[in-house]
């Protein structure tokens, strides 16, 4: 399942893209699997990495690849690269489990070259909200998150750091009542009855992509989306002047 849009974002095989908070490396190979372009995939955690590296490594095999890539265990407020090292730069479900989301926008933009791409998604106001009402276990996870954003909120600090907004999208409607359904019968209770069998019909519409069902999500998307996408460039500033 794809939050961004690699299409938007417009990266080339001349890129270098840096997928920050990377989790399992869904952004990350699902554009290496598409393009050649050199990908830096960065989280905290050393079980994401692996998986992240095993199918990295797996598409090289299948594609002929020449390893243009790298796995790499950092934290999003310290990212170890030098100013305006990337092209394009992804930070996905990340935000809202920082502390200082500041600070985290700012090394965004640090890293991100004059005129790059940066796509930054966090979960939507509204499901969110609704999650924190009807279950203290959702927000008070350790590692979870710790704000909910309006949309406004999300726009002004990209702007702060000098980042244009080019769009706005919506994404995942049905999960987002996957999410509900978790809420109301237990976060815990993963394998409850209802839970369970809705994640089977997501699992079902991830390897089918029904029409019918994407219609659906596109509609609901505009009512009660699980996620919002925000794609932004950077100016040229000389706030993050570049190391080279």
């Amino acid at each position: 399942m794809f939050t961004v849009d690699r299409k938007l974002l417009g990266i080339s095989e001349s890129d270098r893209l840096l997928d920050v908070g990377c989790g399992d490396g869904r952004h990350s190979w699902g554009i290496y699997s598409y393009i050649d372009c050199a990908v830096y995939a960065l989280d905290i955690g050393q079980e994401n990495l692996t998986r992240t590296r095993d199918t990295l490594g797996t598409i090289d095999e299948k594609e002929k690849r020449n390893g243009r890539w790298l796995a790499i265990r950092g934290d999003a407020l310290h990212l170890p690269f030098r100013n305006a090292a990337f092209d394009k730069v992804i930070c996905s479900e990340v935000l809202e489990h920082l502390h200082d989301d500041r600070k985290g926008v700012e090394e965004l933009a640090r890293v991100l070259k004059a005129d790059g791409m940066l796509a930054v998604s966090v979960p939507s106001y509204l499901p969110e909200a609704i999650y924190w009402k009807i279950s203290k276990e959702y927000h008070n996870t350790p590692g979870g998150h710790v704000r909910v954003y309006r949309a406004g909120e999300l726009v002004a600090l990209l702007r702060q750091s000098d980042l244009r907004i080019c769009a706005i999208r919506h994404k995942h409607a049905l999960h987002s009542i996957y999410w509900l359904l978790r809420c109301l019968f237990g976060i815990k209770r993963e394998k409850a009855l209802i839970p369970s069998l809705y994640h089977n019909f997501l699992v079902w519409d991830l390897k089918t992509r029904s029409r019918p069902v994407r219609w659906l999500d596109d509609v609901f998307n505009h009512v009660f989306p699980k996620s919002i996408v925000i794609y932004a460039q950077k100016g040229d500033d000389g706030r993050y002047p570049s190391s080279d």
